[in-house]
């Protein structure tokens, strides 16, 4: 089951929630800042120990102080007019990211809008790659319950649409 909340994504009790990662994994702004502010500090050793992450590429730790079970830290494209196989590397990371939900025996997944903010991916462009990508896990890989967190109306109803489409 796919949906679209507007939502705190820290707050949300599902097994594994996504975070927009630098390739560093060392938290930053955006919705990386706000997980690991909620996860605390054992969210940034735990990342430490990782070495790092490609761009497209997913890494997993436990959920620490969250709701949810784990953190899947999503290193998603910066975007650089559309010719540099961005497309293909933001829906990486959701194949990925579901990849490390299934080897966790996870079921229920959050989502936030990878790669939109700082990272300067159209949001109008990510919607319907994140949603399609998705779709395309569950229909190869079994159901999960997935949640596209969406930080304000507007990303909400790019979301919806893309869910209708």
């Amino acid at each position: 089951m796919l949906r679209a909340l507007r939502a705190d994504i820290t707050t949300l009790a599902v097994d594994a929630i996504v975070t927009a990662a630098n390739s560093a994994l060392r938290g930053g702004g955006g919705v990386d800042g706000a997980v690991h502010r909620a996860a605390g500090p054992e969210l940034l050793a735990a990342c430490r120990a990782l070495g790092g992450c490609p761009t497209g590429e997913a890494r997993i730790t436990p959920g620490f102080r969250l709701r949810a079970r784990h953190v899947i830290h999503a290193v998603g494209p910066v975007w650089r007019g559309g010719g540099a196989g961005e497309a293909a590397l933001l829906a990486a990371c959701y194949r990925n990211a579901m990849a490390l939900l299934r080897q966790a025996g996870g079921g229920s997944i959050a989502f936030p809008a990878i790669s939109t903010g700082v990272y300067g991916v159209p949001p109008d462009l990510a919607a319907p790659i994140a949603v399609a990508t998705v779709r395309a896990e569950c229909a190869a890989h079994g159901e999960a319950e997935v949640i596209f967190a969406c930080f304000d109306e507007a990303t909400l109803a790019l979301y919806e649409a893309a869910l209708r489409g």
